[in-house]
């Protein structure tokens, strides 16, 4: 069945159709939130609380790109929870409790484990970069860079214009450059620009 059939099977309250749009958006929709938030745990409620959303929402979805309404909700969860956050802050006791060397993500064991911790620390080099950046370049970016989106599709998402979504695109990339050359000792030794030292 295809994108469309589910969608409109899912508008007459077939839930299975809608679970198997769930299940070919879900790791996009958490990708998104967990750039954007920068833990798992308001990750997973965001990604949720968009599916909830959406297909409460469906008989308002007009047509178009799924993908980008599907994620503008997702990105609008995600504006919820950082005002939510700004206004209580608060810090998470599991977040305290976790081994630092430990994730509970999946391994691929074809991996060299010295090519692994190397992505692993790069990975959260530039997540600390991109936790850094304002909410809408944060997001501009991780559409963009992360889920491959082309700028009219960001535009759809974010609800703004063209011109919008490229200097903000520009803006975010300029600052997670400036950070990433300030981070240099963080990075792993062959991301490090060369000195003549």
């Amino acid at each position: 069945m295809d994108e469309q059939a589910l969608i409109d099977a899912a508008r007459r309250g077939d839930l299975a159709a809608f679970n198997r749009l769930v299940l070919s958006y879900q790791g996009m929709t958490y990708n998104l939130a967990y750039r954007i938030l920068g833990n798992a745990e308001g990750a997973e409620d965001a990604a949720q609380e968009a599916f909830i959303k959406a297909y409460r929402s469906l008989n308002q979805y007009r047509g178009g790109s799924f993908k980008a309404w599907l994620l503008r909700i997702v990105t609008n969860a995600c504006y919820d929870q950082l005002r939510h956050f700004q206004r209580r802050p608060a810090s998470s006791l599991d977040d305290l409790a976790l081994d630092p060397e430990y994730t509970g993500k999946l391994v691929d064991h074809a991996e060299e484990p010295g090519a692994y911790a190397l992505r692993q620390e790069l990975s959260q080099v530039i997540q600390a970069g991109i936790e850094q950046l304002p909410a809408e370049q944060r997001i501009v970016l991780t559409l963009s860079d992360v889920e491959g989106l082309s700028y009219e599709e960001i535009a759809a998402v974010m609800d703004t214009s063209l011109g919008t979504v490229k200097s903000r695109l520009s803006r975010a990339r300029a600052k997670l450059r400036d950070f990433l050359l300030e981070q240099q000792e963080l990075l792993p030794k062959r991301y490090r620009l060369e000195t003549d030292d």
